[in-house]
């Protein structure tokens, strides 16, 4: 007999193969179109998550995907134009999948 999960159940942990990060970019990463390339980017990776930034001056971008697929979009962002603007970045794993449909910019 299968189980059936509810919606809120299916999202309560990653599953095998799936990763989810959160990512800080510090730098020249504010009011240079930095959230728009990283949105152009993940247009051409099978991924979702968000963007936004920081009052403190640095960039936020929380992202889930296999794993494979997570790699090769955050290296597609380091070797674009964006990567003159990057100083530092900081990657942290999640325990919880990102909340998010596609891949957006956030403004909150």
């Amino acid at each position: 007999m299968r189980t059936r999960l509810s919606r809120t159940d299916s999202f309560a942990n990653i599953k095998p193969g799936m990763i989810s990060l959160q990512v800080f970019y510090e730098g020249n990463v504010q009011g240079v179109g930095f959230r728009w390339s990283v949105r152009h980017i993940a247009k051409g990776f099978d991924v979702t998550g968000w963007v936004r930034n920081l009052a403190d001056g640095r960039v936020e971008l929380q992202i889930n995907g296999e794993e494979g697929e997570v790699r090769a979009f955050l290296d597609a962002i380091t070797q674009s134009e964006l990567h003159a603007l990057i100083r530092k970045q900081i990657e942290n794993k999640l325990e919880k999948p990102v909340t998010a449909r596609g891949f957006e910019i956030r403004y909150d």
